[in-house]
């Protein structure tokens, strides 16, 4: 038996306020699974940011900013 088919054979079976409760608690978890995507895409997207701003930088004979300059930034 899927999952799926489990938590339906369950919540037919609860009454009508801890169906209420069951779907408060699944609207919980769609949300916070939505904002884990969200951020892991917003981190694969400032990866492939930093990289592309970064590309051809190994190339140059004098680095246009020290380790000291990121120093004072952060």
């Amino acid at each position: 038996m899927a999952i799926t088919d489990k938590i339906q054979k369950y919540i037919q079976e609860l009454p009508e306020p801890f169906q209420k409760e069951a779907l408060d608690f699944i609207e919980y978890l769609w949300v916070k699974s939505k904002n884990r995507t969200a951020r892991q895409e917003e981190e694969i997207w400032s990866k492939f940011s930093l990289i592309s701003a970064m590309r051809g930088m190994e190339d140059e004979d004098t680095p246009v900013y020290t380790v000291s300059d990121l120093k004072d930034v952060f």
